[in-house]
């Protein structure tokens, strides 16, 4: 399964250099001008989710739960072929680059219509490349979190943004999309998959105030376009969210341009706790969940359900935040920290079958892996004179974890809490534990605020790019790790200038390096690679496991 999620080939990587990519990554799919053919009769699914989509715009999604819908709405000029993180046509069906980089071109598809029955084309494409980077307010753009990733800034860098890496779009012709950036960055053309990077229909956006955003505090309010009009181009329409019994239900898409979906209607039906999804799919309730329980798979299996394991792509990681506690600014002390740590027990005791240790903050499926760095050994004795040698055998910290919410790389925070924390105690550092819920300040305390001394966190990677992972977590100073200009400049300037390498072998090796520095200066410890699962009753069909968690529904079928 881990062979599933390498990177497309040489071959298939040379056409960075001006090569359409189309004869390596052809479609499955029936480009269909004429809609796709006969819609497939199909019934209901109802699937439960374990929280609830912050809104439908794909631009202003942050988390999986409000991918989850979008992805089925919408589609990208890109996509990953189902089950794998390999590159294949969405709505181009080639695209090709200059040989510096800083200029692609999409050939798109013809014959496909958004939802309100709006033409896609070359203008459609323009028009929403020039919306996010127009952004209007600092509400909205920080919001636009994975554009900003992605593209630096705006027009306007009104909430903070860097200089901007998109320069502009033009289209030719209806079926010719070139855009241009100010800089190559060798996250493309993957990144160009991303559901926060779904091309809408820009009537709708128009029409429906997409760009209405307001900030109260830390609450935000979103449009009507992302409240209750998403438009975009997929397998299945917007139909109706029920907030009060949290209740998301779609609609086929007849007109889809590809092989339309099987279903008729799909459901995501909001259910927080892991238990109380589990016992519903037993009651018959639902026909899938996502996150089952490790602890669970067998006896869901015994009991007739299928268990569908994702091919790991994350990584579950212990955060130390240099900024917050004067002695974790000592290497030393943060070399103890890793030591004193026993992922092996970890990994064996808390985590899924087929889990792994890390020895670096990627999965070993990503070109920049560097396959010479080894896992930090756990030894106690030599966590104990590190922290003496450093003056800090006294050492206290604050250890923030989160609570209420299952993660991909994390299946129980507590517990994974509760076994770190007690090997930290072991060499004599004193654990204050601070228990957060997820969605009720965990990640404004951490990520925002800069608050805590030691945290647990992860990622499940978007695209198949070092960057994706590394420039998340180590591309700029920030709260989280307490990176700082220019005590850190040799992570920091490491990964801008990897980010900047457009041929693959190189942009592969300049991580390498980047990896090897990261796992020397240790701002944090990488601990473990897990395998989420995703599971349906019996007569559940076609449902493909992906390694990103970016599951499509359009080939589900139900009994």
């Amino acid at each position: 399964m881990r062979s599933a999620v390498r990177r497309l080939s040489a071959v298939c990587a040379a056409g960075v250099l001006a090569v359409t990519l189309a004869a390596c990554a052809e479609s499955e799919r029936d480009p269909g001008a004429d809609g796709g053919g006969e819609a497939a009769a199909g019934g209901t699914m109802v699937f439960g989710a374990p929280g609830a989509p912050d809104n439908f715009d794909p631009l202003f999604a942050q988390d999986g739960e409000t991918f989850r819908p979008a992805r089925q709405m919408y589609d990208t000029l890109i996509t990953y072929k189902q089950g794998t993180s390999d590159l294949e046509p969405g709505l181009a069906t080639e695209w090709a680059s200059n040989p510096e980089g800083t200029e692609w071109t999409f050939t798109l598809r013809e014959g496909v219509t958004f939802h309100d029955g709006t033409p896609f084309n070359a203008e459609a494409v323009c028009f929403n490349f020039n919306r996010w980077y127009n952004l209007p307010n600092a509400a909205a753009q920080s919001q636009a979190i994975y554009y900003t990733e992605t593209f630096g800034g705006y027009a306007n860098n009104l909430a903070g943004g860097q200089d901007p890496v998109y320069n502009s779009c033009e289209a030719p012709s209806p079926t010719t999309a070139v855009v241009r950036l100010n800089r190559a960055k060798g996250a493309f053309p993957a990144a160009f998959g991303l559901t926060s990077l779904s091309i809408s229909s820009p009537t709708a956006l128009q029409q429906y105030n997409a760009d209405q955003i307001e900030q109260s505090g830390e609450a935000f309010t979103y449009s009507p376009y992302a409240t209750e009009h998403p438009t975009g181009t997929g397998p299945f329409r917007f139909e109706s969210y029920d907030r009060a019994n949290g209740t998301i239900t779609l609609v086929r898409n007849d007109e889809y341009w590809g092989e339309p979906a099987k279903l008729e209607r799909l459901i995501f039906r909001v259910i927080a706790d892991e238990n109380a999804r589990r016992q519903e799919l037993q009651a018959g309730t639902i026909d899938g969940y996502d996150y089952p329980s490790p602890a669970d798979w067998q006896s869901l299996e015994d009991a007739g359900f299928n268990v569908l394991v994702r091919p790991p792509f994350n990584i579950l990681y212990l955060g130390i935040n240099q900024a917050n506690n004067p002695a974790l600014a000592d290497v030393r002390v943060r070399q103890a920290i890793a030591h004193a740590v026993d992922r092996e027990s970890l990994v064996r005791n808390q985590m899924p079958e087929g889990a792994s240790v890390a020895s670096q903050f990627m999965p070993d499926t990503v070109d920049g892996y560097n396959a010479e760095l080894q896992p930090i050994p756990y030894d106690p004795e030599r966590a104990r004179a590190l922290l003496a040698e450093a003056g800090a055998s006294n050492l206290t910290v604050n250890f923030y974890y989160p609570t209420e919410v299952t993660r991909p790389y994390m299946p129980n925070p507590t517990n994974i809490f509760t076994a770190v924390a007690e090997n930290l105690r072991q060499v004599g550092i004193t654990v204050n534990p601070v228990a957060q819920p997820w969605n009720g300040g965990y990640l404004d305390s951490v990520q925002v605020s800069g608050v805590h001394d030691l945290h647990l966190l992860g990622w499940t990677g978007d695209y198949n790019d070092a960057g994706n992972f590394l420039e998340s977590f180590f591309g700029t100073p920030g709260p989280e790790f307490g990176l700082t200009l220019p005590e850190d400049a040799s992570i920091i300037q490491g990964i801008v200038d990897a980010d900047a390498t457009v041929d693959p072998a190189a942009h592969a090796a300049a991580y390498e390096q980047v990896n090897r520095v990261i796992m020397e200066q240790l701002p944090g410890v990488p601990l473990s690679h897990s395998p989420p699962a995703i599971v349906v009753r019996d007569g559940v069909e076609g449902l493909i496991p992906s390694p990103l968690t970016d599951e499509r529904f359009l080939t589900v079928s139900v009994d």
